[in-house]
């Protein structure tokens, strides 16, 4: 055999081992990804099974009352206004959030929300800033209507809105704002409920 037979012997020899590493590589990456996926399903199954075994209570309460005392002894002692928390509400009510900013873009501004007992929102808002923007905010764009309702004597004008409704109370120096997802019924209980105090 000629020396250039040899060499294209070699060469066939070299191409056809070139193919079988190239089909070796492509299984190889199928298994890769093969593994992967049965590495998930192991991961999510341990999971499932974690789930199922481990107690839980979907009717557990999911808001979690917090205590307001402090901030509010801070907020009565800073704020340039008497600033509004309710007295002699039922455990029902729940408090959920609490914030005094001495200065913001509304002014010194007090927030106090609740949850009511059929689970809606209602907030206790003040501010010593400008009323129609601060108003506007925290009842997340409500309109003013010509229905004002007395409450233990006091004026509060009716706001109702797509997210929520709202009583205000204007005063010199401060507005006060009922708001949140609670009936009229509701939030005129808060509003009742409120004592308005300096520290």
């Amino acid at each position: 055999m000629s020396a250039r037979a040899d060499r294209r012997g070699v060469v066939r020899r070299a191409e056809s081992g070139m193919g079988d590493d190239g089909a070796v590589a492509s299984k190889s990456g199928t298994q890769t990804a093969r593994d992967m996926v049965l590495s998930m399903l192991v991961i999510l199954l341990g999971v499932g099974v974690v789930y199922l075994f481990i107690p839980h209570d979907d009717s557990l309460d999911p808001v979690r009352p917090i205590s307001y005392d402090t901030e509010l002894i801070t907020a009565r002692r800073a704020a340039p206004y008497p600033v509004a928390a309710p007295v002699g509400l039922p455990e029902t009510w729940r408090a959920t959030s609490v914030r005094y900013e001495a200065q913001s873009d509304h002014g010194s501004v007090w927030h106090l929300g609740f949850m009511d007992p059929d689970d809606q929102y209602a907030a206790v808002e003040q501010s010593d800033g400008e009323s129609d923007a601060f108003v506007a905010e925290v009842t997340h764009g409500a309109e003013e209507t010509e229905r004002v309702q007395k409450i233990d004597g006091e004026e509060w004008t009716r706001y109702e809105g797509p997210k929520y409704d709202a009583l205000v109370r204007r005063e010199p120096g401060v507005t006060t704002v009922v708001t949140g997802t609670a009936s009229f019924d509701g939030l005129a209980r808060l509003a009742a409920a409120l004592e308005a105090e300096e520290g």
